[in-house]
């Protein structure tokens, strides 16, 4: 990917008064139930980039729980921190170290590939740690004490085996109502080969039974790099009343570290080796045409709506990385006709992926009620500007008050619907740069069911024929799409999704450099749909709307004739 500096450009936004606006109703289609249409639209879509994150994040743990994702990772070994995101995009996630390893104790040292788990009720972070000598490593366990992954914790000593020996990447299995614990260990004491192991739980912090080795890095993938011959960085997976637990082979200082997996077999016993299947060949493997090297030590969530599975993953963009420049990336697990996972190759950083299903809608089930308000946090913009949102509804009829970080900025008259309809609602409000909250007041007769932010930012999109993604810390999302030569540059946004067919206004974030008025051009499923005028800007952003007729469901939307004078921000839809 060229990626290229961009020049400072000028502040967006002003400050705001308060609006009074105009919206429009789109009736959904008859519900069965109050979750019938929520569950048939699964929110506005959209795509993102790997990496999801803009530091190194080695050994990725994400858990995706009441309307957010939370990451842990290796933070330089010196101290566990954890990060919280309404999306499966961390660049602009909320970060804190939850917890600081004790001076002079068996676990002060070399913190690794710590593991967040919501097991029974309760938050528990598991990872290794040293005193400073490697061959001290062994597995230890905080638990929250409150319901937030973000707050405090207690430690709560040594997860011990009764061996004694070296022990790291640990994690808790729950099957069949049995808790068991699983990680990567050496034999003996001499750092020869790290093998796969497991023991029963009698509860998240206690193991109740003799370790037993379920595999060992045999096979010659397993081996690169070595000695010493890898098997680590273990993560559990299940489909289908499937079990299977991924590893990560090979040496992790090299480009050859690679994904494989253990299955069990159906009605087996997670404690019996002979139960469990070593896949011969990896899972997901360095893919040079890609640029991705290492790919491994992963985790697995779900998309918000509980459909997909999604892997998350380290991975470096240089064969000589080693340890440096490994961050975390996603993208979803598919599944073959015999009911095995499949990984795929790892993604390039030039590929846009479609965000997982459900992603962006933010239920008022999971909003803070106070005094009569629904809250929704974590709302982040790089800049000071009008954001699209659209209200999912049931009821209407009355006027419902939007405000931003406390201070009301809209009332909205919200049509009424009738009959067991959902209602969707369009409008803009003024974000500030950093987090926001989102503040929304119903009258009674109005239930508002979720909210959503219809933007889709350009460095997300695909581009092609020349145009490019680059970092600009004045754009709305931290970064633009450049167009090329004559215009021959374009930026594809793939999975517009909207909940009704009918015209909508696409609103164009775009700057001209050149002295004169330039003309995209605006295609739907490959076909002509609009022009759009931008008028010379220097390199300040200004917003053109045109009119376009979408279908129900997903759309793609492609801007071309992307000039080296012309660049995108954004694109927003609202009704």
């Amino acid at each position: 990917m060229n990626k290229k500096i961009a020049y400072p450009l000028a502040a967006l936004g002003a400050a705001f008064a308060m609006i009074v606006l105009i919206v429009w109703l789109v009736a959904g289609n008859k519900q069965d139930g109050s979750e019938g249409n929520m569950t048939a639209y699964a929110g506005h879509g959209g795509t993102f980039k790997n990496t999801i994150v803009d530091m190194d994040t080695p050994d990725p743990s994400v858990v995706y729980k009441d309307g957010y994702y939370y990451m842990t990772f290796t933070h330089n070994g010196a101290d566990i921190m954890v990060m919280k995101s309404r999306t499966i995009d961390f660049r602009q996630a909320e970060r804190k170290v939850v917890w600081y390893p004790p001076i002079g104790t068996m676990y002060s040292a070399n913190l690794w590939a710590p593991e967040l788990q919501y097991i029974q009720g309760k938050w528990y972070i598991y990872f290794a740690a040293d005193d400073g000598q490697n061959e001290n490593h062994r597995m230890y366990a905080l638990e929250a004490l409150s319901d937030d992954p973000l707050g405090e914790y207690e430690f709560r000593g040594k997860i011990d085996d009764g061996s004694d020996k070296w022990a790291i990447d640990g994690l808790v299995m729950e099957h069949e109502d049995q808790l068991y614990f699983v990680w990567s260990g050496w034999e003996g004491d001499i750092n020869i080969s790290q093998n796969t192991y497991i023991a029963p739980m009698s509860d998240p912090l206690t193991i109740s039974g003799p370790r037993v080795l379920l595999s060992e890095p045999t096979l010659d993938w397993e081996r690169a790099g070595g000695p010493p011959y890898i098997q680590e960085g273990q993560a559990i997976l299940k489909h289908q009343g499937r079990l299977f637990i991924a590893y990560s082979g090979a040496g992790s200082w090299t480009p050859f570290y690679s994904i494989g997996l253990l299955t069990l077999k159906e009605g087996g016993d997670p404690l019996q080796p002979d139960d469990w299947t070593k896949l011969e060949q990896p899972l997901m493997v360095m893919d040079e045409e890609a640029e991705v090297y290492g790919p491994g030590h992963n985790s697995f969530t779900s998309s918000p709506d509980g459909s997909e599975t999604w892997i998350v993953y380290h991975a470096t963009s240089g064969v000589h990385d080693g340890w440096s420049n490994r961050k975390a990336r996603a993208q979803k697990v598919s599944w073959d006709e015999q009911g095995m996972p499949v990984f795929g190759q790892p993604l390039s950083l030039d590929t846009a992926i479609e965000v997982p299903s459900g992603e962006g809608v933010y239920r008022a089930e999971y909003a803070v009620m106070e005094e009569g308000k629904l809250l929704f946090d974590l709302i982040p913009s790089t800049v000071q500007g009008e954001m699209p949102v659209l209200l999912h509804y049931s009821g209407g009829g009355d006027e419902v008050i939007l405000d931003v970080n406390g201070e009301e900025k809209s009332r909205l008259e919200l049509p009424l619907v009738e009959g067991g309809e959902a209602g969707y609602a369009w409008a803009s409000v003024p974000l500030e740069a950093g987090m926001n909250t989102l503040g929304i007041q119903a009258p009674e007769g109005t239930t508002i069911e979720a909210m959503e932010l219809t933007r889709y930012e350009a460095e997300y999109g695909q581009a092609e024929g020349g145009a490019w993604a680059e970092s600009n810390p004045f754009a709305s999302g931290g970064g633009i799409a450049s167009g090329a030569g004559e215009g021959t540059g374009a930026v594809k946004f793939a999975n517009v999704i909207v909940p009704q067919a009918g015209e909508y206004q696409l609103r164009i974030a775009a700057s001209n450099r050149s002295a004169s008025e330039e003309t995209l051009e605006i295609k739907l499923s490959g076909k002509q749909a609009a022009r759009a005028a931008i008028p010379s800007s220097d390199r300040q952003f200004t917003t053109v709307t045109v009119n376009v007729k979408l279908r129900q469901g997903a759309n793609e939307i492609v801007i071309d004739k992307l000039n080296e004078s012309l660049a995108i921000d954004y694109i927003d839809i609202l009704r």
